[in-house]
């Protein structure tokens, strides 16, 4: 009788609105593809572009500078996953907004202040982004 009711409680806990609702389950949906696809292989340095080819002093700024080098990962692995989340004419206005996000970062030539903030502000746009799927559920 005990291990029956053992099991019950097990079963609740194991299966409460919390570890099963659907947002629970878009969440850890959403993570799982992004430990994936940052597990796939990257060019050495950074996830968009190869350091070794580095030209433009932004690119050498994010390719020298550990925190934005992590910064562009992070923004990098965020829109491979945001453009296959959206439909197409939502993907086609992300993928315009990135060309001027680097037309932006670009701008900021080697101020590491300056580059940081473009890539904050836009990964705050693919988080939203994000919190906008996941607030479709359930999945």
């Amino acid at each position: 009788m005990k291990r029956s009711a053992s099991r019950a409680t097990a079963g609740a806990l194991a299966c409460s609105p919390l570890v099963c609702g659907p947002l629970a389950l878009g969440v850890l949906a959403v993570g799982l593809l992004m430990l994936g696809l940052a597990a796939l292989p990257r060019p050495a340095g950074a996830a968009s572009f190869d350091c070794a080819a580095a030209k433009a002093p932004d690119e050498k700024a994010v390719c020298a500078t550990r925190s934005l080098n992590d910064l562009d990962v992070k923004m990098a692995t965020q829109y491979a996953i945001v453009t296959r989340l959206v439909g197409m004419g939502r993907r086609g206005d992300l993928q315009d907004q990135q060309r001027a996000f680097l037309k932006q970062r670009a701008a900021c030539g080697s101020n590491v202040a300056c580059i940081a903030k473009a890539y904050q502000d836009r990964i705050a746009v693919f988080e939203g982004v994000l919190d906008g799927v996941v607030s479709l559920g359930p999945f």
